[in-house]
């Protein structure tokens, strides 16, 4: 979990510095593509082609749509507002997978889940601390990418019954790069990184995917709610980070908004973990 808190980190910071450059869509593609390097050499070394499969290909695509447009969103939101305040928001997405797990899985909404999406909520609002001047489009952004990383998490989970990892992943990243390609493409002009942003091009395109090897080793060791916690220490790692490398300022409504967000999500693991018991 400390390469997952580590490497999504980099990848934020590193995307702050490449978007002078490149827009997001752009920043995408390249990371997508570096993505897709990873994955044929790791494919074609074990020799993994015959594993691929094919026959779930409009779920992959659905699935792939919500998190491309949620990681655009994502990169968007970190040009206009503080890391921070972007990490809080995206820490909402296990609210929205609450919300909307009901209608995408057919799963129940209890007392206790209408609870916890109350009270992370609550937590938004003072990350947030919306009035009619304050709502930017930096934070409507942000908030946003947390639903789309729902949708994907949710299809996620439906491909995983019966998909392999490897699968999903090699769709992952072939299907973003396609994305990627035709919508920064679609002006017809794409933008060549410059050789000084190369390597935070390369740093983000590992960077997404070792975050995500990790997080899925960690939550195979040990218990989600052991697990949950630690990814909470991006909040004040970028938090710091940012104020050295971009001079953002710390925000203590941030970090208590993002604290109860925390609790929320915590007691909807403690309570499904208890669930699972009985």
């Amino acid at each position: 979990m400390l390469g997952a808190v580590v490497s999504f980190s980099a990848m934020a910071l590193a995307g702050r510095v490449v978007s002078v450059d490149l827009d997001t869509f752009e920043i995408m593609t390249y990371r997508s593509l570096v993505g897709v390097v990873v994955m044929a050499t790791i494919i074609f070394a074990s020799g993994g082609v015959r594993r691929i499969q094919t026959d779930r290909f409009s779920l992959h695509l659905i699935r792939n749509i919500c998190h491309f447009t949620g990681q655009n969103l994502w990169f968007y939101a970190l040009t206009l507002i503080p890391l921070a305040q972007l990490f809080a928001l995206e820490f909402t997405t296990p609210l929205w997978v609450l919300i909307l797990s009901p209608l995408l899985l057919s799963e129940r909404l209890t007392r206790v889940r209408i609870l916890v999406a109350l009270i992370g909520f609550s937590g938004v609002l003072i990350v947030t601390r919306p009035t009619m001047g304050s709502i930017s489009v930096g934070t409507l952004t942000a908030a946003s990418s947390a639903i789309f990383f729902a949708g994907s998490i949710l299809f996620t989970r439906k491909l995983t019954a019966d998909q392999s990892t490897l699968t999903i992943l090699t769709w992952l990243v072939g299907l973003q790069a396609v994305f990627g390609i035709i919508c920064a493409g679609i002006d017809g002009d794409i933008a060549a990184p410059s050789l000084a942003m190369t390597p935070f091009i390369i740093i983000i395109g590992f960077a997404g995917l070792l975050a995500h090897a990790c997080l899925v080793q960690a939550l195979s060791l040990a218990p989600a709610m052991l697990v949950v916690p630690i990814d909470f220490l991006r909040l004040p790692l970028i938090a710091v980070l940012a104020m050295i490398l971009f001079g953002e300022h710390l925000d203590l409504w941030v970090f208590v908004g993002a604290a109860i967000i925390f609790g929320a999500n915590y007691t909807n693991i403690w309570a499904e973990t208890r669930n699972s018991r009985t």
